[in-house]
This record gives structure tokens, C-alpha cells and sequence, in this order.
């Protein structure tokens, strides 16, 4: 019996980093506020590289609750988007010359989403994961949680409801 031998490791490695960056890409505020993802496998962390133009308080100083909210807003959008394309990455139907914004699904749109902010955030890089707690056809909830320098002790954690894009005709 002849198995298919497995992809190299490098290939897959180049296949979800393209993957990553096309779908990162499609969001301008990300580049805006200056947030970057790394990847381990197939979890996400999103990190929000301290600028001063992310300052809501200069007495204190403290991260702006809008920066902070959009932060784990846009943490959960792509975990969306990264969840939804790992099946399509995996099996190898996307590849990495042909990922860009234009040619991935569409991505999910935000209902609500609860932000509690927990404590200041100082002016230093934050970091995000979110987890999906249910993703249907219709509708997604996530919860994302955000730290600085300790993840015992977040700043902010956020629960949202999202709208899933209908799937695309072929």
C-alpha cells in the first residue's frame, strides 16, 4: 500500500506564514495601530507593539481604552479568520504564491463585544490570545484575553459576538 508521503515541514511552515500575512494584511488598522502576530502551529498571539501615539492618559501614563478595546477586537476577528482558513491551509488547497486579501474568504463582522478592563496598561508592548468559544455557520463568540508582562495578570479580557460571512458560491 502506497501512502502520500507527508509535505516537508518547511513547505507548511511557508504555507501558513503566507496564509497569516494575507490575512493580517486585509485589515488596515492593524498596520495603524501597529500589531503584529506570531504564530506557533496553530495558535495565535497578537502583540501590540508599544507607540506613544497609543497614550489615552499622559499623567499616569496609560494605554487609550479605544487602542486596548481595538486591540482585542482585532485579536479575535483574525483568530476568526485563522480558524476558519487552517483546514484550507492544511490541506493544501491555499498556497502561498496565491494568498493575498483578495483572494480570502471574507471576514467576519463584529455584533458586540465586551471589553473589561482590569487595569491600566502601561506603556509597553501587550500581547492577545483569543479563543473561540463557539463558531457555527451564522455566528461566532470568542473570548480574548490581554497581558503585558505577566499573563497571570491580564489588563483586559473581552468576550465577542461575531457574524460569520456567508460562505462564497463556486
Amino acid at each position: 500500500m502506497n501512502q502520500k508521503r507527508p509535505e516537508p515541514v518547511q513547505i507548511v511552515k511557508q504555507r501558513r506564514d503566507a496564509a497569516l500575512r494575507a490575512l493580517v494584511a486585509g485589515i488596515p488598522f492593524v498596520q495603524f495601530l501597529g500589531i503584529a502576530f506570531e504564530r506557533h502551529g496553530d495558535e495565535l498571539t497578537a502583540v501590540l507593539k508599544f507607540d506613544d501615539m497609543q497614550i489615552g492618559n499622559p499623567e499616569l501614563p496609560a494605554l487609550h481604552g479605544g487602542v486596548t478595546a481595538a486591540f482585542l477586537e482585532t485579536a479575535a476577528l483574525v483568530e476568526l479568520g485563522w480558524q476558519n482558513l487552517w483546514h484550507e491551509i492544511e490541506s493544501g488547497r491555499l498556497d502561498a504564491e496565491s494568498l493575498n486579501p483578495a483572494t480570502l474568504p471574507r471576514m467576519p463582522k463584529t455584533i458586540d463585544i465586551t471589553v473589561d478592563y482590569l487595569r491600566s496598561g502601561l506603556p509597553r508592548d501587550a500581547y492577545a490570545r483569543a479563543r473561540v468559544n463557539r463558531s457555527g455557520r451564522r455566528y461566532a463568540s470568542v473570548r480574548v484575553e490581554a497581558w503585558q508582562d505577566n499573563r497571570m495578570r491580564p489588563m483586559a479580557q473581552a468576550t465577542g459576538h461575531f457574524l460569520m460571512p456567508s460562505p462564497s458560491p463556486e
